[in-house]
């Protein structure tokens, strides 16, 4: 760890100065920088360096107390309002999981309960240390509404299919809904939208190739779910004669734009596509595990030079959307599956979590690290607490100690959005009710 200090004495005056812990950058020489502070001046980070910002000038001020400063995680693949479906159906095979409970629930589903099940989502991410996330699910239009309101930073976009939508009904009408949302969402802050085909299972070659080719024509991410179970490697083989990503080469779909979900069943040629195309894969190891879909070879996708992020997927599949036990499971499971204790060390899945998170989304120009000019996302994470004391390595704590709820402050783009656990840009109380109330529909959606 590289211990240096970055001063700009032209920055006297700042909007929130950060103080009194450890500064975990996560940039490229890994530098640390203990007993440090950052100064934040409108979206950005303005000034970084050690002791306690003397000469600073702002108009707020945290006292970390010792605790640890870092980059805002990044939650590369989940679907936020399922939210509303936490627990909804346990112990399932993926299958019929989607097909007799998820599925049916989906098509009774309107604007508002996303919205709701969204709001609910950027809550609990704020409140456990995420500052950005990767959406694909339906109405989101209205998440996007959710999203900015809870002012996170967001990739999103509607999720496609081959059958009609309870949003925008027939496929193309899918297309042309993805299309407007990147015309309404162009210029938002923190706001950018993705063409998300749902997988090569649910998405007909046609479909896949109108989804990539509106992806090139805008300039945005191709989001999809590949080679997440068996039953997928089956199915491609016995409809295409291939397997998924073999399958989408011969679609001339592969490229830097395509984030890949789950990448779970990967033989030697699956992963040299990966490679040489430079597709993102993402991680999602509890979903993975609750439904036995398997484990992603995540280890030999870094070993060969893969950016990798990690996700939590959706709660209906987790439960939850806290990607610090996300980070203690990927670790842990991914040295049970190589038998090797030395792989996917705390660092490499911390940075999962952070610049290369930022990468897989597109957004590394923007977030991910803590730079003089990068926007403020910022978390700081109180260590005063008897799971976290004494503290030998800073990234150690973080993936294999550190709970969301140790989370004390939170901002994004420059605007404090959690202080001292205390939610500021969202209203917890009413949309803990109003999730209790959707709640009641779901049970009488599936009970019918």
């Amino acid at each position: 760890m590289d211990e240096i200090c970055e001063m700009d004495d032209s920055v006297t005056e700042a909007d929130v100065l950060i103080r009194g812990g450890t500064i975990l950058t996560m940039d490229d020489r890994g530098t640390v920088i203990p007993g440090g502070y950052i100064a934040v001046k409108g979206d950005a980070v303005a000034r970084v360096g050690s002791g306690n910002g003397e000469g600073v000038h702002a108009k707020k001020t945290i006292d970390c107390r010792g605790g640890l400063i870092l980059p805002g995680l990044i939650n590369a693949h989940t679907h936020a309002a399922m939210t509303l479906f936490r627990g909804l159906a346990d112990d399932l095979p993926l299958m019929d999981w989607l097909n007799q409970y998820i599925f049916p629930a989906e098509s009774k589903m309107d604007a508002d309960f996303v919205r709701t099940g969204t709001l609910l989502a950027c809550a609990e991410m704020i409140m456990s240390g995420t500052t950005t996330f990767c959406d694909m699910y339906l109405f989101e239009d209205e998440a996007a509404k959710a999203v900015d309101e809870a002012g996170m930073r967001c990739l999103l976009g509607e999720v496609l299919y081959d059958f009609p939508s309870p949003n925008y009904g027939a496929v193309a009408d899918g297309l042309r809904y993805t299309e407007n949302l990147i015309n309404k969402w162009h210029d938002h802050s923190l706001i950018s939208i993705a063409v998300e085909p749902h997988s090569i299972y649910t998405c007909s070659p046609s479909l896949l190739k109108a989804a990539n080719d509106l992806a090139l024509r805008h300039k945005v991410p191709l989001v999809l779910h590949v080679a997440e179970t068996i039953s997928e490697i089956k199915e491609a083989k016995k409809r295409y004669g291939k397997k998924p990503f073999e399958h989408l080469e011969d679609l001339n779909i592969l490229g830097p734009h395509v984030i890949a979900d789950h990448c779970v069943h990967l033989d030697d040629t699956e992963i040299q596509r990966i490679i040489e195309y430079d597709v993102k894969p993402v991680h999602n190891p509890e979903s993975n595990m609750k439904l036995a879909s398997g484990v992603s070879p995540v280890f030999k996708l870094l070993n060969r030079g893969a950016t990798v992020g990690l996700g939590t997927d959706g709660c209906a599949s987790n439960n939850n959307l806290d990607l610090f036990a996300e980070m203690d499971t990927a670790a842990k499971l991914n040295k049970v599956e190589a038998m090797d204790p030395t792989v996917l060390d705390a660092l490499t899945v911390l940075r999962m979590t952070t610049s290369m998170g930022a990468k897989v989304l597109g957004m590394a120009h923007k977030v991910g690290s803590l730079e003089k000019g990068k926007k403020a996302d910022i978390i700081v994470v109180d260590i005063n607490k008897p799971h976290l004391t004494p503290m030998y390595n800073p990234y150690s704590h973080l993936v294999y100690a550190v709970r969301g709820s140790d989370v004390s402050h939170s901002l994004i783009n420059g605007k404090l959005v959690m202080e001292d656990r205390r939610l500021l840009s969202l209203d917890l109380a009413g949309i803990l009710e109003s999730s209790r109330e959707k709640s009641r529909a779901v049970l009488s959606w599936i009970t019918k």
